[in-house]
């Protein structure tokens, strides 16, 4: 018999009619914010355009296999309006989707937790050894190391094993994390014809599935930004629009900062996505104080005191800078430096992978020194 490899065609999975449909289906409604009509309607223009569906499966057909299936149901509290909208069950389906494709090169992990750094109670082994000490748990002591300092400390005579020839392998210990992800959403972020709000929302919807299913021990808090900040939940992501605001960052970072204090982990950070410069901030009276030409100084400089007061707090600050506005990074450099954080200056395209990264990265060691 002979061996070696085999070279075929690539032949792409089967799918059925419904799941070719709904891949597609899932990255529409998220481009649309959530708009069901919109959605197909974009979907009838697709398969038009490149034949989707066949006599026999038809968009009419996908259509109700979303309703049997309950990915979507008739609009309620609105007589006369018609017309559809999405579940809980599709939305979780959109978060889903979102995870896979950004973070699809991670691997399952039943445990849920992150390690640091630093030794302590866990399940991670660091391949560093110690002697037992009295309290340690059997099932902490390493069998062969311990053997093999038994044979050299007593001999091969007549083996003994000592307390003293007992070593235990250390294990990392498991941090728990605390992440606010601040999300502008002022005009900006549709401007000069790029959509940047939809790979923001992409990121939110991953990172959220992320933690839920890997990391339960964490917690993940979204808020949005614009004249003013405020909190919202994952669910809320499909239907994030960007509106007619300004770029309120002060108010996102104060919000961010109360939603920590209340958090007992001692590792915090926050995530600020946005791609444009601060341009508004909220005066003690209430009134709004704004300037959309060039950075104002009074505005910037309470951008830099609110990210020491965080520094202060012990929390960095990561900023994804979706522009490349040398003028607006000047302003990231001094901001972060206010901080002590980080800044990557990304586009829309790796602005997922980034962050995921950096989540991991910050997961690894205590933010807190």
């Amino acid at each position: 018999m002979r061996k070696g490899f085999v070279f075929t065609p690539y032949s792409a999975p089967e799918q059925s009619p419904f799941d070719r449909l709904f891949e597609i289906f899932k990255e529409l409604i998220t481009h649309t914010s959530g708009d069901f009509d919109e959605a197909i309607e974009w979907l009838r223009v697709l398969d038009k355009e490149y034949e989707l569906t066949t006599p026999d499966y038809t968009i009419d057909d996908f259509v109700e296999d979303l309703r049997k299936k309950n990915f979507i149901r008739d609009k309620t509290g609105q007589e006369g309006s018609g017309g559809a909208e999405i579940t809980a069950k599709m939305e979780r389906a959109i978060r889903q989707h979102a995870l896979e494709q950004i973070f699809g090169n991670l691997k399952k992990s039943g445990i849920g937790n992150h390690r640091t750094k630093y030794s302590g109670n866990g399940d991670e082994q660091t391949g560093d050894y110690r002697q037992f000490h009295f309290g340690d748990g059997l099932e902490k002591i390493s069998m062969t190391e311990s053997l093999r300092n038994g044979q050299i400390n007593n001999g091969m005579g007549e083996f003994q094993l000592h307390e003293r020839d007992l070593v235990v392998e250390e294990s990392f210990y498991k941090a728990q994390m605390s992440t606010v992800l601040m999300i502008d959403i002022s005009h900006s972020m549709i401007l000069y014809g790029e959509d940047r709000i939809t790979p923001a929302k992409k990121v939110a919807m991953a990172l959220a599935e992320l933690i839920k299913t890997r990391y339960p021990k964490d917690t993940l808090d979204i808020l949005v930004f614009g004249d003013d900040a405020w909190a919202i939940e994952a669910k809320d992501l499909p239907y994030l629009e960007v509106g007619p605001y300004h770029t309120n960052t002060v108010a996102g970072l104060e919000l961010a900062m109360d939603l920590l204090r209340r958090k007992r982990n001692t590792n915090k950070q926050i995530f600020l996505i946005t791609d444009g410069k601060p341009s508004c901030v909220i005066e003690p009276d209430g009134s709004y104080y704004m300037n959309s030409n060039g950075l104002d100084k009074y505005i910037v400089d309470k951008c830099y005191r609110t990210a020491q007061q965080a520094r202060k707090l012990h929390i960095p600050i990561t900023t994804f800078m979706i522009a490349q506005d040398p003028y607006l990074q000047q302003f990231i450099q001094h901001f972060t430096a206010a901080n002590q954080g980080k800044a990557f200056y990304t586009g829309i395209q790796g602005l997922g992978q980034m962050i995921f990264e950096d989540y991991q990265a910050n997961r690894i060691k205590r933010i807190r020194g």
